[in-house]
């Protein structure tokens, strides 16, 4: 059964920081690219960052560049988002997803997971 389980989520102020994790199980977790997704309300997901197997991480989407870090843990079968620096409009449900290929588009992938709610107070 595959599951892809994110948390860390929080209510932080503006310039403050969380890092999210996403726990993966029921598939090869090195095989498998892992995406971070978020979705604001009222607006499309959008892909935040993907880190494909080998710790190659394939792009960050322009509002975060300089400011989340993604990375892979193979051991713990976890990737984290680390992410600073918090903007209010970075609120939003973030949440991961697993697939052979990767990329931006979360309809593409393989396997989603529930999100964890991102809110940051200006």
């Amino acid at each position: 059964d595959v599951q892809l389980q994110a948390s860390g989520g929080g209510l932080v102020q503006a310039g403050g920081s969380l890092r999210l994790s996403c726990a993966a199980s029921g598939f090869t977790f090195e095989d498998y690219a892992i995406g971070w997704f978020r979705q604001a309300p009222g607006k499309e997901p959008e892909g935040v960052s993907c880190i494909m197997p080998g710790n190659i991480i394939t792009y960050y989407t322009e509002p975060v560049k300089g400011r989340f870090t993604i990375s892979s843990d193979i051991a713990k079968n976890t990737v984290y988002l680390q992410m600073n620096n918090l903007k209010p409009e970075d609120t939003a449900v973030y949440y991961c997803a697993a697939d052979r290929r990767g990329g931006p588009i979360v309809q593409y992938y393989d396997y989603r997971g529930q999100g964890t709610l991102v809110t940051v107070s200006s």
